[in-house]
């Protein structure tokens, strides 16, 4: 459901969010932060004992792992008393995702192997962003993504494609991927692979096969698709002066007059006012958008939404004569682009291989790291050099007069304490400052400042891919569902994993759920509040009501072709990532900054021996952002 942004929508909606997660929800015992975090984790159905990407069911942010932060973020508790560990490390890391795994692992190249390093994280599972989501039927493993999706290997730093070498991923290996990739995969951005468009119609959704991609950027035969969607015909003539370039819609001002207007007025205006597009078209044009950076068109400018693949380049005379070449370098940019069939989770495992061998003992490499099973057991042994612990969730970071580092942890409601000659927190920005309260003002403001985008991302399992094989396409933009996007989960055979191929095979579909609003914000709600408000939202919503959302919106797309939710659903797993993307500066709310002096640029100054290693201190949403983060945190702290 779309939803109208207002200052008494955000002030009450983040409260009524806030607090019903400090009091546990209302349909259950209230419990502390410290009991929730004690709450025993959940199975497989499939397997007994700890395997993580086997759970099924609400994951990602998912209870137990962040109700210990929210209560020192929102309340400043945390535990009064810790027992100390008779621990102490080189290095200790605060979060297993990219950036955590990459300081590890730069550390102990630097330091030789026997530096002793502990990496804490909260969650169940390793990786961050970069989940894996495993589902088994009939004997066979499907793996799809359960967050971070592809490696870009067109900007990576050299250091940063050196780790990348030192595990495995080499460009070799990359043109491998190409060649085990389907051609008709859309998801990892094969723009001749068919992708369409659902729409809902009264009979269910209007399904459009072919490149809609392509169509969007007014290739041949864009006319004919237009004509075939369920719209107005006036909104389909302008569609197709749109897209096909047949009109300059800011023709009426000069060069400079257009360079202002591009980089001061929201996508989503520039297409009710120039283009004459009704609102309730808009959501068709915002899809991508959605997908890319987890914002809408009345976020960004029409410059940034243009160059971020946004439609519509050919509508702007000049301007986009003058940067059809950066659209054709984003172009390129998606045919570079390279996914395991578990998105970048094989990547964070091949790390925590290299760092762990005893945790992937099958493994040799990323030519059987996706069929690899880990095992959990070997992650924090005592004999291990580098130990991964999870489920701990840090709560406090100081340096101590001794030329140590104290940190603070509850590890399954039990309040704990180690040290470190060293620290890197790899955690997200926004929490820095409450785990370490000495830290200057203005670098905890500079930490605060940023807010990261939220996204959920679901894998269903199928009894088969009958039906789905029937629609026309592998990928479907669904800009008026709660799932914006739909897609068959990456069939990249690759790393000793066969993917399903037949229709009649099981199989799993993709979906992403992008939860900023398609409606105007009223006058004055920053793009940073929007995002908090999409957060709160899904963190009050319950698997179930996501639940309900697959089911009707599967029903609605495939049901024309024989499927039914009842019997051909086997399982659902929900990623809610509340804290995703980076934030990366938009033009209408954040100023240009002097060099140096941007607030990612202020927070991640090294602070005695604790230093900042994740993409919120780089404002990139990329891995290679969190490498390169990496590798100036044990920089700052080796010298």
């Amino acid at each position: 459901m779309s939803y109208k942004i207002t200052r008494r929508d955000l002030v009450g909606g983040i409260a009524i969010g806030a607090g019903g997660l400090l009091l546990g929800g209302c349909d259950r015992k209230s419990t502390s932060p410290l009991e929730t975090a004690a709450l025993p984790t959940p199975h497989s159905r499939n397997y007994s004992g700890y395997y993580p990407p086997t759970e099924t069911g609400m994951r990602g942010s998912h209870e137990g792992s962040y109700e210990v932060a929210h209560a020192l973020s929102w309340r400043g508790e945390k535990p009064s008393a810790y027992r100390s560990l008779d621990e102490h490390y080189d290095l200790a890391v605060v979060g297993a995702g990219m950036s955590g795994l990459a300081a590890a692992h730069f550390y102990q190249k630097k330091m030789g192997p026997d530096a002793r390093i502990l990496i804490l994280d909260n969650h169940d599972d390793f990786g961050g962003h970069a989940k894996r989501n495993e589902f088994h039927q009939d004997g066979r493993m499907m793996v799809s993504l359960g967050g971070a999706q592809n490696i870009e290997w067109l900007s990576y730093s050299d250091e940063a494609a050196q780790l990348m070498s030192d595990i495995g991923i080499n460009e070799d290996f990359l043109d491998l991927m190409a060649e085990r990739t389907a051609t008709d995969l859309a998801l990892v951005g094969n723009l001749d692979a068919n992708n369409g468009v659902a729409l809902p119609g009264e009979a269910g959704h209007v399904m459009v096969g072919g490149n809609w991609n392509s169509v969007m950027f007014g290739a041949d035969g864009y006319d004919e698709v237009i004509a075939s969607l369920p719209l107005p015909e006036d909104e389909k003539r302008k569609l197709t002066a749109f897209w096909g370039g047949k009109q300059d819609f800011l023709d009426e001002l000069s060069m400079s007059e257009k360079w202002d207007y591009i980089n001061s007025v929201s996508y989503n205006q520039y297409l009710i006012d120039k283009v004459g597009l009704l609102p309730s078209t808009l959501p068709i044009l915002n899809a991508i958008i959605l997908h890319l950076s987890g914002m809408s068109g009345w976020n960004l400018t029409v410059g940034e939404a243009i160059l971020g693949g946004g439609s519509g380049i050919k509508s702007l005379g000049w301007f986009g004569k003058a940067t059809a070449k950066i659209g054709g370098a984003f172009l390129d940019s998606l045919l570079y682009t390279r996914m395991f069939p578990d998105g970048n989770a094989s990547v964070a495992r091949l790390l925590v291989r290299h760092l762990i061998p005893e945790a992937a003992p099958d493994a040799t490499g990323p030519e059987n790291i996706v069929a690899a099973r880990f095992n959990y057991d070997a992650l924090d042994r005592e004999d291990h050099r580098v130990r991964l612990r999870l489920n701990s969730t840090v709560v406090g970071v100081r340096e101590l007069p001794s030329s140590r580092v104290e940190v603070d942890y509850v590890e399954r409601g039990e309040a704990k304490r180690v040290t470190a000659s060293h620290c890197i927190m790899a955690c997200y920005n926004g929490l820095i400052p409450d785990i370490c309260p000495e830290m200057p003002e203005i670098q905890k403001e500079g930490l605060r400042y940023g807010v990261k985008t939220p996204f959920v991302y679901a894998n269903v399992q199928l009894r088969d891919g009958k039906a789905f094989s029937q629609a026309g396409a592998t990928l479907f933009q669904c800009p008026y569902d709660p799932f914006q996007w739909v897609s068959c989960a990456p069939t990249v055979s690759i790393g000793g994993y066969e993917p399903p191929r037949d229709p009649s095979d099981p199989m799993v579909m993709f979906m992403m759920h992008s939860p900023m609003s398609q409606d105007a914000p009223d006058a004055g709600v920053s793009v940073r509040d929007q995002l908090r408000l999409a957060r709160t939202q899904i963190y009050s919503a319950r698997f179930e009501d996501y639940e309900e959302k697959i089911r009707d919106q599967l029903q609605s797309m495939l049901g024309q072709y024989g499927f039914n939710h009842a019997s051909d659903i086997q399982a659902i797993t929900v990623n809610r990532i509340p804290h995703g993307y980076a934030y990366p500066y938009v033009k209408l709310d954040d100023p240009d900054w002097e060099p140096g002096q941007a607030p990612h640029e202020i927070g991640r100054a090294q602070f005695g021996r604790i230093s900042v290693a994740n993409t919120d201190s780089e404002a990139v949403a990329l891995m290679d952002a969190a490498f390169d983060a990496a590798y100036r945190a044990v920089e700052e702290q080796t010298g």
